[in-house]
């Protein structure tokens, strides 16, 4: 019996040590430390930027899902899932998600954008062609990528079996506020 005062002196100086640090403290007087939520989180969207620059698009998509359950579906998020799935190859779920992303906030550039690509990888030239030249129109002619995209998709409308020396197209996608990165799509 004389042992265990140490170990249970222990335990109560440690229990009152957490209890200023938030937590809950059950009816029978137990503590229930928090979890500490004053690290700043890393930001799912952050993350799946970095693995889709990466190639890692199955793991970007999960970590964009992180983001979604976080934040919301909010536009940032329902594009980066869509350009996720259009890297994927599911073309059908990306083209609802950006679409999704557009009815949230029709002046976004990269859903925009990236629709286009999807349009052009579908065969939709026409529709392509109108979604790029908004895309280019609201990001006031700036996105060199854009123009590409516009130019590529004027091309396709012109002579459908048109293809470029290079055949890489180009997916944006927003990072942070106002901060765009490119990302070639095969």
């Amino acid at each position: 019996m004389r042992h265990r005062w140490p170990g249970l002196l222990l335990v109560i100086t440690a229990l009152a040590a957490c209890s200023g640090t938030g937590g809950l403290r059950t009816s029978d007087g137990l503590f229930a430390p928090a979890v500490d939520t004053s690290r700043d989180n890393v930001d799912g969207l952050v993350v799946g930027h970095r693995l889709m620059a990466g190639g890692e698009y199955e793991l970007a998509l999960k970590a964009y899902y992180r983001a979604a359950a976080a934040q919301g579906m909010t536009v940032d998020v329902l594009s980066a899932v869509g350009s996720a799935n259009l890297r994927l190859g599911r073309l059908n779920q990306a083209e609802n998600l950006l679409r999704r992303a557009l009815d949230t906030d029709q002046t976004f550039v990269p859903a925009w954008n990236n629709l286009g690509v999807v349009l052009m990888e579908t065969g939709r030239y026409g529709e392509a062609e109108r979604v790029f030249h908004t895309a280019f129109a609201l990001d006031n002619g700036e996105s060199a990528a854009i123009r590409e995209n516009l130019r590529l998709a004027l091309a396709k409308l012109e002579n459908p079996s048109y293809d470029a020396e290079n055949k890489s197209q180009f997916a944006l996608v927003r990072r942070g506020s106002g901060e765009y990165r490119l990302l070639a799509t095969p």
